[in-house]
């Protein structure tokens, strides 16, 4: 392990070394779940003007991404426009590291930024680490939004901030 800081900033998607890490968190998702569970963004929608994505770095490597899309109110959120927390993804190899926190604690910021106060995600059932992250950082299960299917093997979370 590098005794580098994490450092965490708002970066473009389309990096070959983000696609790169964005392209292991989708062959982990398809090992977990069939395709029509997988709610992923790709890398062009990651680019969309309502989305922020984040890079977590040790030194130049990539370890960790994040981003958070800005939606506007809908019935399941009685109308309050929210951010949806998406690809979320640290590297096996610097889990537990304090990592996630740091990107979920990022996005938080830039929430706050924009005057925005109700996060939302949702993650699959068999994601046990990302479940624990979300719990500890305060992140309370709740109903389906954004259309997603109440299918089973997602979980769906929300944090007033």
């Amino acid at each position: 392990m590098s005794l580098d800081p994490v450092t965490i900033h708002r970066e473009r998607p389309d990096q070959p070394e983000v696609v790169a890490a964005l392209a292991a968190l989708d062959r982990y998702l398809r090992s977990l779940y069939p395709p029509e569970a997988n709610h992923i963004l790709e890398v062009q929608e990651l680019l969309a003007p309502e989305v922020q994505f984040f890079v977590a770095r040790i030194g130049s490597a990539v370890v960790g991404t994040g981003a958070l899309r800005t939606m506007p109110g809908e019935p399941e959120t009685g109308g309050e426009s929210y951010c949806e927390v998406k690809r979320m993804y640290v590297d096996p190899r610097w889990r537990g590291q304090r990592i996630g926190v740091l990107l979920v604690d990022a996005i938080e910021a830039a929430m706050r930024e924009q005057g925005l106060a109700l996060a939302l995600l949702e993650t699959g059932r068999h994601q046990d680490e990302a479940i624990r992250l979300y719990e500890r950082r305060g992140y309370t299960q709740r109903g389906p939004f954004g259309g997603y299917p109440d299918n089973g093997l997602s979980r769906f979370y929300g944090k007033r901030l």
